[in-house]
Formats: C-alpha cells, sequence, structure tokens
C-alpha cells in the first residue's frame, strides 16, 4: 500500500482508532535501536585525507592563487 493510499484509509477510521494507530507508530518508533555514531573516527579520516607533504602556501601564493580564480572567471 503506498503512503498517499494509506493517508486516505487512515481517515476513515474513527478518531478513537486513528489515536490507537497513532500510539502504535510512536511506540513502533520507540523500539528502534539508537546507533551512536563515532565521528571520532571519521574526524581521524578526514584529517588523513588532507595530509600532505607540502608546505602550506604563503599569504601571497594564496592572494595570486585567488587573484588567478578571479580573472578565469571573470575576464574570460
Amino acid at each position: 500500500m503506498l503512503l498517499q493510499e494509506l493517508k486516505a484509509e487512515v481517515f476513515k477510521l474513527t478518531s478513537s482508532d486513528r489515536l490507537a494507530l497513532v500510539s502504535a507508530i510512536i511506540e513502533s518508533l520507540q523500539n528502534q535501536p539508537i546507533f551512536e555514531v563515532d565521528r571520532s573516527g571519521a574526524i581521524q579520516r578526514m584529517r588523513g585525507l588532507l595530509k600532505t607533504d607540502q608546505p602550506a602556501p604563503t599569504d601571497k601564493e594564496v592572494a595570486a592563487m585567488l587573484e588567478e580564480r578571479r580573472v578565469e572567471k571573470y575576464l574570460q
């Protein structure tokens, strides 16, 4: 049964049956296991992706890269 069909059927129920249905839905959601996300592991993996053997660019190099990008974007 599609969600739209289910919604249409719900409106055919009595108020007490709809409340019972809501209660059953809430109970089914409360019984779902809650998974804890290991964010520290993900953060460490992301840091590993960012590692490089090259030194960070200087302020002048960053300014030159930005200027080059702007020229490409707006003048071509």
